[in-house]
């Protein structure tokens, strides 16, 4: 069999089970689209808030990142992460206590405004379409590769089947169908893993393989992936930043935008009590854990991998790596994988020097003394994990799993954040501002409308992303942190926030952080319309458009606080509500008011 049938019934399998369940699990009500009926078991809920979590970025993306930048681009991890936590711990339990369907609900009722709702809703559709951008196109990254199609076929294939089982199930639907994806994203991220660091290593658990001999050479495998990285003209793979400032402010974006994110928040919505809401946050941990504690393994390996396979002298003992960096492979014997991702675009290949070899190294590193200049093969961060089975000469089936893996891993989040945009606008803008008295027959078909129109919209910002799907979903954390985290978090913990003080500081916290991301990403993210050039030279105090969301957050809680005490108090109702929410002992169902 071909692996073009291989990945086809794999990824058709999946898909007609993800279909298959949206149709068994039908929403026939707005509290089976909006929450799934309010009654998924906590284990339920951790699995499907895994898949929901790791998204695109995470299976596809945050592991290419961790392979080109090494320790510095651990941030990833460290900031998602250890958000998850925040949010587990600060959050969830709070707004599960409080009872409603949605983060801007929540944020109107507390502050008691329809405009501090209407300013979330913004807030929140803004944030979710970039996430969606991020997700979208790492769906079309697989499905260009694995069902050879240009990245743009991919793409509109992904819309379709997220179309089906989104809209027709709502949260009731993506529930089953998120607990189905993690189960496959999660065997298709692992079994590759093992394999990879078996072969490396002959240690089966990835994540210790990762501290373990590499078997061709005997050294520890980081230790040879730096002198082999080092030799090419990269800095260390475990090198410390420069910039610390800025890795900080990355992480505490990425922390705080994660406590932010509505898609994620939504989900504690869904089962019955308070005390499932926090068992819900603890099985995600375990989840979400397993993939998080494999991809620095994975990453590292797949750097050493793509080094060797362009370097083959590089692999075992070396005494001398210049030489060995200065006898590649010829372009007309690269691997197979190769030639399968050129068709895609992702890896591309120019022959600068006219030898006919693949030179691969530090473009920005003085190599012209060895008769060549620039880098001569590019590779996309986005495949490398996808690529990992093809370039360690896996079996086919392989290839076939984490396929469906990773589409399981992009689809799912999309699902998951098409739905919080679309539950802001039929539950929060139609119902909660338009039209009150909207009949909920009414409300589901707006919602659904309002998803597809969503859809549409993510499919086409999708097709030109202003960067790779994990840098894409960064920026989205960075808008979530500096708008509405801190909304939330003076909500429960700050009785004196008024909803003057609320609305000015995420709408601070938004502008000054959009206006910052566009400048040097393009207004909209639109190509070619940003005003600088988006590195570090221009940053203003090195600070990066990825990190700018913990500064916006900084401004959001000031501004809020300074006009909240130059105003009048929260009446006294809204300051023992407040009150009465610290105290998760116990809640109700969802309600819809």
């Amino acid at each position: 069999m071909s692996q073009f049938a291989i990945n086809v019934l794999f990824v058709g399998a999946s898909f007609a089970l993800y279909i298959g369940i949206a149709i068994w699990a039908k929403a026939g009500s707005t509290k089976d689209f909006y929450v799934a009926g309010g009654g998924v078991h906590p284990i339920t809920n951790g699995m499907a808030i895994g898949a929901d979590w790791m998204s695109a970025a995470s299976f596809i993306s945050m592991a290419g990142l961790i392979a080109a930048g090494g320790y510095s681009n651990s941030t990833f991890l460290m900031g998602w992460t250890g958000g998850y936590v925040l949010l587990a711990m600060l959050l969830a339990p709070y707004l599960r206590k409080f009872g409603k369907f949605t983060v801007p609900e929540f944020i109107g009722d507390r502050f008691y405004s329809r405009t501090a709702r209407m300013v979330a809703v913004i807030c929140l559709i803004v944030a979710s379409v970039t996430y969606v951008i991020g997700q979208m196109a790492g769906a079309g990254v697989a499905f260009s590769r694995f069902l050879e199609v240009d990245a743009t076929t991919g793409l509109i294939i992904a819309a379709v089947v997220v179309f089906f089982y989104s809209v027709l199930g709502g949260m009731k639907g993506i529930t089953y169908t998120q607990v189905a994806q993690y189960i496959v994203l999660i065997i298709a991220y692992t079994i590759p893993a093992v394999f990879i660091s078996l072969e490396l290593t002959d240690n089966p658990i990835p994540a210790l393989g990762l501290f373990s001999d590499h078997n061709a050479s005997g050294e520890p495998l980081l230790a040879k992936l730096n002198e082999v990285v080092t030799a090419l003209g990269f800095n260390e793979y475990t090198a410390m930043v420069d910039n610390k400032l800025n890795m900080v402010l990355f992480t505490l974006s990425l922390m705080i935008g994660t406590a932010g994110l509505p898609h994620v928040i939504i989900r504690f919505f869904t089962v019955p009590k308070v005390a499932d809401a926090r068992w819900s946050a603890g099985w995600a941990l375990v989840f979400i854990g397993l993939l998080y504690l494999t991809a620095p393994a994975v990453a590292s390996m797949a750097r050493l991998n793509l080094a060797t396979t362009i370097y083959p002298d590089m692999a075992g003992q070396v005494e001398n790596y210049e030489d060995a960096a200065a006898n590649p492979i010829a372009y007309a014997d690269r691997p197979e994988w190769i030639r399968t991702w050129e068709e895609t675009g992702l890896i591309t290949f120019e022959d600068k020097n006219n030898d006919g070899n693949i030179q691969m190294y530090n473009g920005s590193a003085d190599f012209s003394g060895r008769g060549w200049e620039g880098n001569e093969l590019e590779v996309s961060n986005d495949i490398l994990v996808l690529a990992n089975p093809e370039i360690a000469n896996l079996p086919g089936w392989v290839v076939g799993l984490i396929a469906a893996g990773g589409l399981a891993a992009a689809l799912s989040t999309a699902a998951g954040l098409l739905l919080a945009i679309s539950s802001a606008i039929s539950h929060d803008l139609i119902k909660g501002a338009i039209n009150p008295r909207i009949t909920e027959k009414g409300e589901l078909r707006a919602a659904r409308i309002s998803m597809s129109v969503a859809i549409v919209v993510a499919t086409y910002l999708g097709a030109n992303p202003p960067g790779f799907a994990a840098q894409v979903v960064a920026l989205a954390f960075g808008i979530a942190a500096a708008s509405l985290f801190p909304a939330l978090m003076m909500g429960i913990f700050s009785k004196r926030v008024n909803n003057k003080g609320a609305i000015a500081g995420m709408l601070s916290g938004l502008i000054f952080t959009l206006i910052y991301i566009f400048v040097y990403k393009g207004w909209f993210f639109i190509p070619g319309t940003n005003n600088l050039p988006d590195d570090a030279a221009n940053w203003v105090l090195g600070i990066s458009p990825l990190s700018i969301g913990a500064v916006g957050a900084i401004i959001n809680f000031a501004v809020a606080f300074l006009v909240a005490n130059a105003t009048e108090e929260p009446p006294q109702e809204i300051q023992d509500l407040v009150e009465s929410v610290r105290y998760p002992k116990g809640a109700g169902t969802a309600v819809d008011h």
